[in-house]
């Protein structure tokens, strides 16, 4: 369809579609991506979403790779942990005005194209956080053992946030201004992620699991958390319990 032959509908759609990508900041937190991130901003930068990646002190040429597209490149000097750079990126897209932040894996992982299903809920109102589930969706190339991981972590975070999910460890969500505002995110590596189930329960915010699809990779996988990681996982969130 060329500019001529829109219809006055037309424009309309296309002026709520600008709309919703002006409102919607995406954060990826990225470590030594160099190889993974081009992949995913190529796929990001298509869809028309602001976009803000922290390089969490990369040793790589994660920071350079990211230059390279049309997005907003922000840098900590050494690595802090994943939670400490998704913390950085969500209060920059705050201050830049942001109404939706979603949280975005930088390993390719994650459908750039799910993410209007995503969003959608957030900015109707209807939920102030979206959280996605692959297991009401697609996880291809589950290895088992990371499967039952998961869902030892379901029933863990069942027990101790009362909230009954399909999924956990999701680094692919959806918050709404004020989520991302009154949300705590104190532990900085990969803690974080329970972490913001528990704030969720704490702060009896509204909540909505979306279909999503995660597609794993050899190369992801030898980097990703590991089933000794979500161990190491468990005792942070406890320690940070103890130590609030």
């Amino acid at each position: 369809m060329n500019r001529d032959s829109l219809t006055s509908t037309d424009h309309s759609v296309s002026h709520q579609l600008l709309d919703k990508q002006q409102a919607v900041w995406v954060v990826i937190a990225a470590f030594n991506e160099e190889s993974r991130l081009q992949e995913t901003l190529s796929g990001l930068c298509t869809e028309g979403w602001n976009i803000v990646v922290v390089d969490d002190g990369s040793t790589d040429a994660t920071f350079q790779n990211a230059q390279q597209f049309p997005v907003w490149v922000l840098q900590h000097p050494v690595n802090c942990g994943q939670g400490a750079a998704l913390k950085t990126g969500i209060n920059f897209a705050l201050q830049q005005g942001a109404d939706v932040i979603v949280t975005f894996d930088a390993d390719g992982q994650h459908a750039a194209s799910e993410i209007p299903s995503l969003v959608d809920p957030v900015l109707s109102g209807d939920v102030d956080v979206a959280l996605g589930s692959r297991f009401l969706g697609v996880a291809k190339d589950i290895p088992w053992l990371r499967q039952l991981t998961l869902k030892l972590g379901i029933q863990f975070t069942r027990l101790t946030s009362g909230l009954k999910l399909t999924d956990v460890h999701n680094g692919f969500r959806a918050f709404s201004r004020k989520a991302a505002e009154i949300i705590q995110i104190r532990q900085p590596r990969m803690a974080h992620a329970s972490e913001i189930l528990e704030e969720i329960a704490r702060l009896q915010m509204k909540y909505v699991e979306v279909p999503v699809t995660i597609t794993y990779r050899m190369e992801t996988l030898e980097k990703g958390q590991s089933s000794l990681g979500a161990l190491k996982i468990t005792g942070h969130l406890l320690a940070g319990r103890i130590w609030k």
